[in-house]
C-alpha cells in the first residue's frame, strides 16, 4: 500500500484565510527545563488543510463530533479541472468524469491552484464550482468534496451557496488539499480524520490517500 499525504504543513507563517488569526507554535515545557517536551498550540478550527462540518453554517446541523467516525473515511477520487482556463468550473468538466465519480464516495477536485500556497495569489481568483455543478455533486449522494483551494466559494464571499448545498445534503468539505497530482484519474481510499472535540464546526486534518494498485479510468 502506497500513502500519500495530502495535508498542507501548519507552521506559524502559514497562509490563513483572511482575517483569521495564524497559529501559535512554541514550546510550553522543554526537556532541559522540565525533563520533557510539549508544545503549546493554538489555532482556529478552520486551519490549513481542514474539514467543514454541516455546523459551520447551518444552525442546528451535525458538528463534526455527532457524526460518525466512517463518515471521514472511503472510496475516493480526483478529478483533473486545472486545464479549464477559467475561474468558474461548470458542470460539463464534472460529468466528463462520471464513470469515475459513480464508484465513489470522495471527490477531490485538482485545480492546480495548491501550487500557489504560500503566496498572496493563494487567495487570488482562483477556481470555484458553478451552482450547476455544486449540484451535481450533490447529487452524487456522496461523503464530501475535497479542494486544493482554500474554499469553495470566492474568497471575500459574504453569501456561500456552494458550502451551503453541500451542508444541506450533510456533505462535509474538505479545504486546502495538497499533492492530487498524482492521483488524477485513479480511484484510492480517503482519510481526512479531524481532532474529536466537542461540538467540531470544523478541524485540521491530516488529509491522506492509500492506494493499492489502482488504476487509472
Amino acid at each position: 500500500m502506497t500513502v500519500t499525504d495530502l495535508t498542507h504543513p501548519i507552521t506559524p507563517d502559514m497562509p490563513v484565510y483572511p482575517g483569521t488569526e495564524p497559529p501559535v507554535i512554541q514550546p510550553a515545557n522543554t526537556v532541559e527545563r522540565n525533563g520533557f517536551a510539549e508544545t503549546l498550540i493554538r489555532m482556529y478550527s478552520h486551519t490549513g488543510t481542514h474539514i467543514d462540518a454541516p455546523a459551520h453554517m447551518l444552525a442546528g446541523a451535525p458538528a463534526l463530533d455527532q457524526l460518525g467516525i466512517d463518515r471521514f473515511v472511503g472510496r475516493a477520487c480526483a478529478i483533473d479541472v486545472s486545464a479549464l482556463g477559467e475561474a468558474r468550473i461548470g458542470r460539463p468538466a464534472l460529468e466528463a468524469h462520471t464513470e469515475l465519480v459513480s464508484g465513489c464516495e470522495f471527490v477531490l477536485l485538482y485545480t492546480g491552484w495548491s501550487r500557489y500556497w504560500g503566496d498572496a495569489r493563494y487567495f487570488g481568483e482562483y477556481p470555484v464550482l458553478s451552482a450547476d455543478a455544486a449540484q451535481w455533486l450533490v447529487g452524487r449522494g456522496l461523503k464530501g468534496v475535497g479542494f486544493d483551494v482554500i474554499s469553495p466559494d470566492p474568497v471575500g464571499a459574504t453569501v456561500f451557496d456552494n458550502h451551503l448545498a453541500f451542508f444541506r445534503a450533510g456533505v462535509v468539505v474538505i479545504e486546502n488539499l495538497a499533492n492530487l497530482g498524482p492521483l488524477l484519474g485513479r480511484m484510492f481510499t480517503f482519510s481526512c480524520l479531524p481532532l474529536a472535540f466537542e461540538n467540531g464546526d470544523g478541524s485540521p486534518v491530516r488529509a491522506v490517500a492509500m492506494t493499492d494498485g489502482a488504476s487509472a479510468l
